[in-house]
């Protein structure tokens, strides 16, 4: 699919072709729920506890005789339904982490880049670099490229001059390409890429059998069979 690439400054400069398995799906819904609940299960760290009747601190003594006082049968202070008794049916320490198939996984996170794409909310840059920490610079790029929302920055390498000038703005995230996940891409508005984040995504999560073919002589085992042939016959 062809999509059209920005500088900083809002003017489109170049129209480059993203490839359709990556940005160019039918969304898997389903699959996107599944990798988003899981995602936020796998950050739970289900350290949370309380305690039972039997952990409470707590005299074991009868309050008062079983019978002749009228009064409802008691037979701890501990009981759950008196302050400061036990919890019933409490939370205790346990492991939320859920598994999921790694194609599953990989389908999720090409399913939310092609709907960022389908809904105009992928943004492409050129470049995204600035040679000092600026906020007001960074806010007035985002407003040239009418990004007038929410927006994750994910940039490959990372430049630590665009994440200093972007901390300090309200819903403003960014990202290396190698750490992009479906929630960070679910929880923004925008989606603001690089052409060089955009091609690391293609080559991590796009299908191996959909790759674009590298011409047997542009290889570099082409060139080394090209080099020695040339030589025997000299």
């Amino acid at each position: 699919m062809q999509y059209p690439v920005h500088n900083i400054s809002g003017a489109q400069v170049e129209t480059i072709d993203l490839r359709d398995d990556v940005f160019g799906l039918v969304p898997h819904i389903a699959v996107v729920h599944q990798a988003l609940l899981r995602q936020l299960a796998n950050a739970r760290q289900g350290t949370h506890s309380t305690k039972t009747r039997g952990e409470v601190d707590g005299s074991t003594r009868k309050l008062f005789k079983q019978k002749g006082t009228g009064r409802a049968r008691q037979g701890s202070i501990r009981a759950p339904h008196r302050r400061g008794g036990g919890i019933v049916f409490g939370p205790k320490p346990r492991d939320y982490r859920q598994a999921m198939p790694k194609k599953m996984r990989r389908l999720a996170i090409r399913s939310v880049l092609s709907a960022k794409a389908a809904e105009e909310e992928l943004v492409l840059v050129d470049q995204l670099a600035f040679s000092d920490i600026g906020t007001k610079q960074m806010a007035n790029a985002l407003k040239q490229l009418n990004v007038d929302g929410t927006a994750l920055l994910v940039m490959d390498p990372s430049d630590q001059n665009v994440v200093l000038s972007a901390r300090n703005l309200e819903g403003v995230y960014t990202l290396p390409a190698a750490q992009l996940n479906v929630g960070k891409v679910l929880s923004y508005k925008y989606l603001v890429m690089t052409v060089a984040a955009a091609r690391k995504a293609e080559a991590l999560w796009g299908l191996a059998d959909k790759a674009p073919q590298v011409p047997e002589g542009d290889s570099a085992e082409g060139r080394v069979a090209e080099a020695s042939s040339g030589q025997e016959a000299v």
